[in-house]
């Protein structure tokens, strides 16, 4: 007779180290963010909703078909969950004083006779930062309410993007860094939530881009904010994505990145903008 201790197995066995691989190995190819093997607990927490709703049952049941030759959407699903989506409005806030204080005084001057204002928001998340820019445009620059402002606001995850477009959102969300004067001069309340009024939602544009893939036509910029997003890519991607960053920036415009991000090696193509906290580059060179 066996001993039942022996006998005895787990009803679900964890997912296998290599299969923690596999996933860590689809994200970096499909997104740059790069995974080590201290944030496997990362990818069960995150997959395992995501399997349930997706009905496969099991992280096991979801990795295998990730492995099958006929995954479906299920490669872009599992991306997105792992994608970083922190925010907060006015995260930081020393960029949006260098952006009011420094930053837009000088573009007015410099537009004046075009009277634009191209700023784009990358890995914008479920919006918050792009709302927070055009609040602090309009609060300290009301001119700027005659000039013709676009911000477009991109991300590689469509839920988030839904979230964004729909500029709702919930009390403990407008709690973290959203001061009462621009809850009550910049929102409505609509039920137990907080919508964005119309003139911040016109001036916002969301659409879905891979930082790492092709952007298709993209235009000009003045400002390009670009924070906390380089911290999760290796050295090539960084570069990579600056290159390009710096293509669709005019000459004269400015780069916003984290406090812990630098321009690596596109030190031709930015230099550090003002001194202090806030990760401000200048575009230079043709």
């Amino acid at each position: 007779m066996s001993d039942p201790l022996f006998s005895l197995r787990p009803s679900r066995q964890p997912p296998r180290m290599g299969d923690f691989e596999y996933v860590r190995e689809l994200v970096r190819r499909n997104s740059a963010i790069i995974l080590d093997e201290s944030q496997d607990y990362l990818i069960e927490a995150r997959l395992a909703p995501l399997a349930k709703d997706q009905g496969f049952g099991s992280v096991d049941n979801l990795i295998a078909t990730l492995r099958s030759k006929n995954p479906g959407t299920a490669h872009g699903k599992v991306v997105e969950a792992l994608t970083t989506n922190e925010t907060r409005f006015f995260r930081d806030i020393h960029p949006f004083r260098l952006l009011t204080k420094e930053v837009i005084p000088r573009l007015l001057e410099k537009n004046q006779d075009t009277k634009t204002l191209r700023i784009w928001s990358a890995a914008c998340s479920t919006g918050q930062e792009p709302y927070s820019i055009a609040m602090a445009l309009y609060d300290e620059h009301p001119v700027l309410h005659n000039w013709k402002v676009k911000i477009l606001a991109t991300d590689l995850n469509e839920v988030v993007l839904e979230r964004a477009r729909s500029g709702v959102y919930k009390q403990l969300e407008v709690n973290r860094g959203l001061p009462a004067r621009n809850l009550v001069k910049h929102f409505h309340r609509i039920g137990n939530a907080w919508k964005v009024k119309p003139y911040l939602e016109n001036v916002c544009e969301f659409k879905k881009l891979n930082l790492i893939s092709a952007w298709g036509k993209m235009p000009t910029f003045d400002i390009v904010f670009l924070r906390n997003v380089l911290i999760y890519f290796d050295v090539a991607a960084k570069n990579d994505v600056l290159s390009r960053v710096a293509k669709n920036l005019y000459p004269g415009g400015y780069l916003f990145l984290g406090a812990a991000e630098t321009v690596v090696d596109s030190k031709d193509s930015f230099s550090r903008a003002f001194a202090g906290p806030g990760g401000c580059y200048e575009r230079i060179g043709g």
